[in-house]
């Protein structure tokens, strides 16, 4: 049986909802994250020597990050689902969304985050204008057009299909959600789109979104 160690209100809530779509039998092993700090908490430490979340054994494997989870649950135990077939424009697209999730909408999303806190972290009162002026250049000069970038293309790609990979519903959706979800608190461009509005709704939708919160717990995007 699969297990999941799942860190709360985290990316390995994706992970549930695989399963979940997939109807695959599991285990969640289940950790909260450090009251002062946010960050996971040691005992993953025992799992993975990065003592990070996600984190899934399968067959007396451990398996981690995100992507490489998700492509070996569809790989393994997926028998053909939530993946199209090889060699079309759909699975084409399809792996594109699977490695643009992390590898370009997460970074800039967080680098939103840091600079956020930053402004608001406690200082001395004439420091403020420096740190302002600091985020401010990060923002105009890479952060800003790289995320209008980023989701104008989605936004693009969501206006001429349901989903990201075609037609039909695949896993590509499911690791998307998390840069997309967090999308809609952080960023203009995202939260001003129809279709990204639209998109996330037909996500939340889902039947196995939802039992995968049921299992899960509670998870701030939701």
């Amino acid at each position: 049986m699969i297990i999941v160690h799942h860190l709360e209100n985290s990316r390995s809530q994706r992970v549930l909802w695989l399963l979940e779509e997939l109807g695959l039998a599991y285990e969640v092993k289940r950790y909260e994250r450090d009251k002062k700090t946010n960050l996971a908490p040691k005992s993953l430490l025992k799992i993975h020597p990065l003592g990070k979340s996600p984190v899934i054994e399968d067959g007396g494997a451990v398996y981690a990050e995100t992507g490489a989870i998700i492509e070996h649950i569809v790989d393994a135990h997926g028998g053909g689902r939530l993946a199209p077939a090889a060699g079309t424009d759909d699975h084409r697209r399809y792996k594109y969304w699977m490695h643009a999730a992390e590898g370009s909408y997460m970074p800039p999303l967080l680098i939103a985050l840091l600079l956020d806190r930053m402004e608001t972290a406690k200082m001395p009162f004439f420091a403020k204008p420096i740190a302002r002026k600091l985020t401010q250049g990060v923002r105009d000069g890479y952060l800003g057009g790289t995320i209008k970038g980023l989701f104008a293309y989605l936004d693009s790609e969501l206006g001429a299909n349901e989903w990201l990979a075609g037609r039909d519903f695949s896993a590509a959706d499911i690791i998307m959600s998390f840069p997309v979800e967090a999308s809609l608190t952080r960023i203009d461009e995202a939260r001003k789109s129809k279709n990204i509005n639209a998109y996330v709704d037909r996500l939340h939708a889902r039947p196995a979104y939802k039992r995968a919160l049921e299992k899960g717990g509670p998870y701030a995007y939701a």
